[in-house]
């Protein structure tokens, strides 16, 4: 794992050889206080587990690259080797092999 720098990294999980840029942030809490769920859509299929935790961050699958000052927000799941661009807000599920461009802006790489 790589967190080179000006970066926050609360209550996550992160996967081999991931790597998050400069001033990038797991935020752990929500701003209402309330308990973190993980929520998404996958395949058609959406979502919604209770972790039961307040405090609970982000998770990172092996090889992801995430781009400078971005914010995975409390829950976010990001998949094996994939990309968030830089100055990205992420909430979610970004599945597996693909580029996170911004919210609703996600491509399966190629």
């Amino acid at each position: 794992v790589q967190v080179p720098h000006y970066n926050y990294v609360g209550d996550s999980v992160l996967g081999f050889k991931s790597h998050m840029g400069a001033g990038s942030i797991t935020s752990n809490v929500k701003s209402d206080k309330t308990l973190v769920h993980v929520k998404g859509n996958v395949d058609g299929q959406s979502f919604d587990i209770a972790t039961g935790l307040k405090k609970f961050g982000a998770m990172l699958g092996d090889n992801v690259e995430v781009g400078c000052n971005s914010v995975l927000n409390p829950g976010t799941v990001i998949g094996r080797e994939s990309n968030v661009y830089p100055l990205s807000s992420v909430r979610g599920v970004v599945p597996e092999k693909s580029i996170f461009k911004k919210a609703g802006d996600i491509v399966k790489k190629r």
